[in-house]
């Protein structure tokens, strides 16, 4: 019977050898144009009418009225508070995701199960709680806050407070994206790059980075976008002190909350913009990754 089902579902031109089952044949015409119409719908519905809708309003009253919405000094300093937080996260997080998963799945060590926990720990907790953390340990009444004013240290309502809630909702980003990659690799490369003599930093960066490094490009977008449109955590410790502690998100909140609709719309735009660059990014990512993956899997062992 499995004989039948397999010459049955062998496409032309496919080896005998490779036993993989087409399930598009065993389907009926119908239920494939069924399932992509309700797919059709659900993404109209949910996606593309939202972000139609979001471009629409923020050109509503024309280009000259967005331009100076974008260029709006309180505009300004939400887009570069927003740079600098994700442009102090992502390479922190891409520093520990790639040593946290070096460490699990190149080696064997007690607590590795722990670890793994930590790293997810940030998918689920609601942002809210990851901020008020933050609020306990260095709010004035918190556990560090006395000696912090003492010394005149500013991290709540501050960039550094913003800063350190954005690390913590980023971090497990890159980290996940490695670890299954660099687990299916193996260690057999890097074992034998050190029986020829290699140095461990030479084996990183000559065996180990080349592997991973569409892996690692596409942890570092997700990780990019999540620090850009963060919400939640940032709004916690931010302050929403105007011109100062707002990131882009929450300047949208204010901007529509004063029912400035065409203002909140336009700085809305560019969150879009860059998650549709994401979006794009992420596809040709997701391609490069498939096809690394499919390489080092049909690779001779």
């Amino acid at each position: 019977m499995s004989a039948v089902l397999d010459k049955v579902a062998q496409p032309a031109g496919r080896p005998a050898s490779d036993k993989r089952l087409d399930t598009s044949v065993l389907e009926p015409r119908w239920v494939r144009a069924a399932l992509i119409a309700v797919a059709l719908i659900f993404l109209t519905l949910f996606l593309f009418i939202p972000l139609a809708a979001v471009f629409t309003e923020a050109l509503n009253k024309g280009w000259e009225l967005y331009v100076e919405s974008i260029l709006d000094p309180d505009a300004v300093s939400a887009i570069k508070l927003t740079l600098i937080a994700a442009a102090i996260s992502v390479p922190l997080n891409l520093v520990f995701g790639v040593a946290a998963a070096w460490a699990i799945a190149k080696f064997e060590f007690r607590g590795k199960s722990i670890l793994l926990t930590l790293i997810d720990l940030p998918f689920s907790i609601s942002p809210v709680i990851a901020g008020l953390m933050y609020v306990l340990l260095f709010g004035a009444s918190g556990w560090f806050g006395p000696w912090l004013a003492e010394h005149d240290i500013k991290i709540l309502f501050a960039v550094p407070g913003i800063v350190l809630a954005t690390v913590f909702i980023t971090f497990p980003f890159v980290a996940r994206e490695l670890i299954p990659l660099m687990q299916q690799q193996g260690t057999e490369e890097e074992e034998a790059a050190l029986v020829l003599g290699a140095s461990g930093w030479s084996t990183f960066w000559r065996v180990t980075m080349p592997n991973i490094k569409w892996g690692l490009l596409y942890g570092v977008i997700l990780c990019n976008a999540r620090a850009m449109g963060e919400f939640g955590a940032v709004s916690v410790v931010s302050g929403h002190i105007r011109g100062e502690t707002n990131t882009m998100p929450l300047h949208v909140e204010i901007l529509y909350n004063e029912y400035n609709f065409t203002a909140a719309f336009a700085v809305a735009s560019l969150l879009a913009l860059l998650a549709l660059v994401t979006l794009a990014v992420k596809s040709f990512i997701e391609w490069r990754l498939h096809e690394a993956r499919k390489a080092s899997s049909d690779a001779p062992h």
